[in-house]
Order: structure tokens, then C-alpha cells, then sequence
């Protein structure tokens, strides 16, 4: 089906990682001439990827509309209270597939998100607070803004606001209303017309809600939603030809999507929760509007955050939440990445401290590695013959598993395990030894890992350069004094290890030392183990020794193990 490869797309590659190749699909007509509920193959270029798209309910060939491109909508917040981590783990899991479709696979993402400033919680907010909704939400909004930038989130291409876009959105009810498929009543309100669409509407499972969203009781069909709503006293109000009033929830995102992307979108994304009635009302609108039959070519849903032992999503209404800002004076940006990635994004994922610490430990894990290849390759770690055809062979192998198990729907956890494989493969061969009897040195092998792994977590988000950053500026006056206090303490090893015998060195264990120079290296001993609770690791390595700084996940002590600097 597929026959005619039509260009070969490369921007900002993982060293070794081998291009996308995009192939032109078999045209099947412009989307929206299609009509039904059943998902229709778009015509397009084809990513070489496939995604789960909630349309479909199964894995789908990802084709984009434009070669190299995807315009990606996504539903944003609604700013009434603080961003918790239900929030956070959305926006960060479409973050990194965002960052694998255009790091790894050469495609630019366009991405605009709405920001929902006026909402019925908002209104109450501001009453609570005694200031204006608009007060409310900028508050809210810039706090949103400067929770993602601290869990490194690259923001969207633009944030739309609602309120700046309420003339669009009446014209946007207009063209609807005049293509038959929404009606006014007489209170001011309008309404969706489901009964219009005929069998069309309910593509998503659990679609069919024959209560439907409370409101005026002149609504022709309980199923009828609305796209406007008559003000109340005291509320906030714009003026339409039905009278004062404010946009509905659902008819926000379609006009503000319709206005950037037009009467075609590649990708849509938000949380499952949102899949209806939002997303399936958002469908009916968008086709009613455009006349067309399928606007949206794929919906991505994000599964739900769940406090671990809760049944319950992490919500706002449930009381239940953990604020960004909380969980950053515990937990760093880079260790919540790490616990988004091992678990698929469309999966309910469970939080706990234990589930975090996990993340932390897979993080600890990869970095102790890339501290020990870097000391091998510096000559302070020497070790046995190394098989260096046998780690050249596995790290082509992770390449390959990466960049499969990454065109295979995201799946991030498989990623994650390829990498901690070849974490393993390669400590195999790093075992230190006092005396390396001229065993030929391998270091570009180490040091083509290193970098593989540095630039696989690049893609993710997760920046291993940033940890010896972080602690440079904060304690970059305990750096020199660390690497002063090792290099004595190693001379004062060296002279203890001295074997009567003539050998530069000895074992404590082995016969030989002098007697009267054991306390000096049970007090060396003790030094390091006396330094370990304070952050800084000392590891001995035959007769030299390395060292490194833990930072706590906030950068503010080497209390934690967090973040790292070493020599």
C-alpha cells in the first residue's frame, strides 16, 4: 500500500539513531468529506510511527497533512486554583512525545493551547476573594506558566486566552446556527442541535449520556449542549445577538483550534477524563461548523494520576492533590520525568513516595554509570581487559530497540529498559582491579555510551549537564576544596599501602603493611564514611580515588541524593 518514499526527514538526531523515513499515503480524499462515526485513514505523509488513537480504539499509521509537520491542539487550564500533579503528569507526558516527534524524528511540532480565563469556578473564586475573575485567573495563569517551565515543559507554539477570543467564538456559533446543527431559546441561551448529526455523534466509549448537561429546560434534546449561556448578575458578560452573555465550556477549544489549525488538525490531546463529553462535543461542533467528517484525524488521551492505594484521580474537587510546587521541594523536575517514563502515557499511573524513588534510583542509576565511564576514560579507574566489540555491539543494539520501541506508540518504559540494559552491560566491564597488569584500555567505547545516553535523556527532557551546573553555582566553593581534601587523602592511602616488601602498594587485608600505618588508612576509612551522609562520595579506586557531590532535589544541599557534580 505504501510505495513511494518521498523525502527523508533528520533534525537534531541522537548520534547513531537512524532518520524517519516519510512516505506519501494513498489519498483517501480530503478528511472532511468523509461521514459516520468509523475513523477514516487520512491521506497525508506517513512518519514511519504508529500511535493508539482514541478515534480508532487501536494502534493507527501516524500521517500528517503536511510533510514534516504536525499541528498538535491541546486542552490547557482552567486557572481558578493552584496546578497539581494530575495536571503535571498530562502536560509532561505529551511534553516528551512532543520532544520524541520533533528531536528524534525530524518533525515540527506546532502546538497551541487554549487557557480557559473565564469558567463558572473562576467566577466563584473571585467572589470568594472579593477581586475580579480577571484577577483570578492571571494569578493562576502565571503561576501555571512557571510550574511547566520549572518541570521543564516547552511551552506551545502560543496560548490562546478565551476572553481575547470571544468575537471569534460568537461567529464561530453563528456559522453553526446557520448550518442547521444549533438553535437559541428564548432565555438567551444557545444550544447544540445532537439530534442534527444523526448517529454521528458518540465516537468515544461512554458517549451516549441520556441525562446530559444540566440547563434550560427548552432544550430539544437532554443530550443538547451549550455553546452560549445568558450572564448572570454580578457575572462577567460580552455582547452577542442572543443577548449578554459567555461562551459555553466545549465551544472554546473548537473555535480556538478552528482559528489557528483551520478546518484540519493532526493531533488532539488531553486527559482521558476529557474524552466526553468535552472532546466528543468538541468533534460535533468542529464537523458542524466545517461540514466536515472528520476534523480531528487523531485524539491522544493521557491516562489518570492516582495517589497509590486511591481508586480515585488526583483532582482538585477531591481534595486529593499534590501541588507542583509542593512536590518540587521533595522531588527534582528531572526524577518526575523519570517516573512519567516508566509507565506508558496512556496508562493510569500510581504515585507514591515508593514509585518516586524508584524513578530517583533509575536516575541514580545512569548517572553513577556515566561518573564511572568518565573516570575510566580520565585513567583514575583502572580495570580488567575490557570487551569492547561486545559494548560496540550492545549499544547499536540499544539504538535500534530505542528508536522501534519509540515508533511503537511512545512506549517510553521499553526505552527506559533498553537504556538500563545497557547501563548494565557496560558497569559489567567496569570492574576495578589495584593493578591493571597492561591490560589494553578501551575508553571511546565508554565515552560513545556516555554520550548516547546524555543525548537519549536529552530528547526526554531530562538533562544529566544540568546537575553539575546546578551545584557549581550553588556550592562552587565546596568543588576545589573536595578535590583538594581527595587528592591528600589518596597521598596519605598511598603512603599506608606501601608494603614493607618494596611494592608501591598493599591491601589492608594482605600481609605486608607496615603495622604502625593501618590507623592512617582506618582513618581514611573513616573520612569517607564520615563525608557520605553530607553528600560527598569518595570511592576509592586501588590506589587513586574519586570523588562526587549529591545534591538534594531542590539544589539547595548536598543533603539528598539529587543532583550531581564530580572529578
Amino acid at each position: 500500500m505504501w510505495k513511494q518514499v518521498s523525502s527523508l526527514l533528520w533534525r537534531a538526531p541522537v548520534p547513531g539513531l537512524s532518520p524517519a523515513v516519510t512516505v506519501r499515503s494513498k489519498s483517501h480524499g480530503p478528511s472532511c468529506s468523509v461521514s459516520g462515526r468509523e475513523w477514516v485513514r487520512p491521506s497525508g505523509f506517513d512518519t514511519g510511527l504508529k500511535t493508539f488513537n482514541s478515534l480508532s480504539k487501536q494502534k493507527e499509521p501516524l500521517i500528517l497533512t503536511r510533510e514534516g509537520v504536525a499541528t498538535w491542539y491541546s486542552c490547557g487550564p482552567t486557572v481558578y486554583d493552584h496546578a497539581h500533579l494530575g495536571h503535571a503528569s498530562s502536560y509532561v507526558r505529551f511534553d516528551i512525545l512532543q520532544r520524541i516527534l520533533s528531536r528524534l524524528f525530524g518533525i515540527t511540532v506546532i502546538h497551541a493551547m487554549v487557557i480557559t480565563d473565564i469558567d463558572d469556578k473562576i467566577i466563584r473564586r473571585s467572589w470568594e476573594e472579593n477581586v475580579s475573575p480577571a484577577a483570578i485567573s492571571a494569578v493562576y495563569e502565571d503561576e501555571f506558566k512557571r510550574d511547566m517551565l520549572s518541570l521543564k515543559v516547552v511551552p506551545p507554539a502560543v496560548y490562546l486566552r478565551v476572553t481575547e477570543n470571544v468575537h471569534h467564538i460568537v461567529a464561530f456559533i453563528e456559522k453553526i446556527i446557520k448550518n442547521g446543527h444549533a438553535y437559541a431559546t428564548k432565555e438567551g441561551d444557545v444550544y447544540f442541535d445532537i439530534q442534527s448529526i444523526g448517529g454521528r455523534y458518540g465516537r468515544f466509549v461512554g458517549a451516549v449520556d441520556p441525562q446530559g448537561e444540566p440547563g434550560s429546560s427548552n432544550k430539544q434534546d437532554p443530550r443538547d449542549f451549550a455553546l452560549w449561556k445568558p450572564s448572570k448578575p454580578q457575572e462577567p458578560y460580552w455582547e452577542s445577538p442572543w443577548g449578554r452573555g459567555r461562551p459555553g465550556w466545549h465551544i472554546e477549544c473548537s473555535t480556538i483550534a478552528s482559528s489557528m489549525f483551520g478546518r484540519q488538525l493532526d493531533i488532539h490531546s488531553g486527559g482521558i477524563d476529557l474524552a466526553f463529553p468535552h472532546h466528543e462535543n468538541e468533534i460535533a461542533q468542529s464537523e458542524a461548523y466545517h461540514q466536515c467528517g472528520q476534523w480531528a484525524n487523531y485524539f491522544l488521551h493521557s491516562g489518570h494520576l492516582h495517589l497509590k492505594g486511591s481508586p480515585e484521580k488526583m483532582s482538585k474537587s477531591l481534595k486529593n492533590y499534590i501541588s507542583i510546587k509542593d512536590f518540587l521541594q521533595s522531588y527534582s523536575a528531572n526524577e518526575f520525568r523519570m517516573f512519567c517514563l516508566l509507565s506508558k502515557y496512556r496508562s493510569a499511573i500510581d504515585y507514591s513516595d515508593s514509585s518516586m524513588l524508584e524513578a530517583r534510583s533509575t536516575l541514580d542509576t545512569i548517572s553513577t554509570f556515566c561518573h564511572d565511564a568518565q573516570a575510566y576514560m580520565k585513567g583514575q579507574l583502572q580495570c580488567s581487559h575490557v570487551q569492547e566489540d561486545l559494548l560496540w555491539s550492545r549499544l547499536a543494539e540499544t539504538k535500534s530497540t530505542v528508536m522501534n520501541t519509540l515508533a511503537d506508540d511512545f512506549d517510553t518504559p521499553r526505552a527506559i529498559s533498553a537504556l538500563m540494559n545497557l547501563v548494565y552491560h557496560g558497569n559489567c566491564q567496569l570492574q576495578p582491579v589495584s593493578t591493571p597488569a597492561g591490560a589494553a584500555r578501551s575508553p571511546a567505547v565508554f565515552g560513545a555510551m556516555v554520550t548516547y545516553l546524555r543525548d537519549v535523556l536529552d530528547v526526554f527532557g531530562i538533562d544529566l549537564h544540568t546537575k553539575e551546573a546546578e551545584v557549581l553555582s550553588s556550592r562552587g566553593s565546596l568543588q576545589p576544596v573536595v578535590e583538594q581534601l581527595t587528592q591528600f587523602r589518596s597521598k596519605v592511602r598511598e603512603f599506608a599501602l606501601a608494603r614493607q616488601d618494596g611494592s608501591s602498594t598493599g591491601s589492608p587485608s594482605r600481609p605486608g603493611l607496615y603495622p604502625d600505618r593501618i590507623p592512617l588508612l582506618k582513618a581514611c576509612d573513616a573520612l569517607r564514611d564520615d563525608l557520605a551522609p553530607l553528600g560527598v562520595l569518595i570511592k576509592d579506586r586501588g590506589a587513586t580515588s574519586t570523588w562526587e557531590i549529591k545534591m538534594s532535589a531542590r539544589g539547595q544541599g548536598p543533603e539528598d541524593k539529587g543532583e550531581e557534580t564530580s572529578s
